[in-house]
């Protein structure tokens, strides 16, 4: 099985740049406290690294 991580957003993308928004979109995530688990590659730890003070990331079991 893939290795996964478990992202959850913690903070409000009110105020942010519009590509932030589109990124937590494109993470599966657009309300607060949503948490979504996705593959863990390259792609998607660039998206986390861009919005990384507006999610929490977790290793998934």
């Amino acid at each position: 099985m893939a290795n996964t991580v478990k992202v959850t957003q913690i903070q409000s993308p009110i105020g942010r740049k519009k590509d932030q928004r589109a990124t937590l979109v494109g993470l599966g995530l657009n309300k607060m406290h949503r948490t979504t688990v996705l593959e863990d590659t390259p792609s998607v730890r660039g998206m986390i690294a861009k919005v990384a003070h507006l999610v929490k990331v977790e290793a998934a079991e």
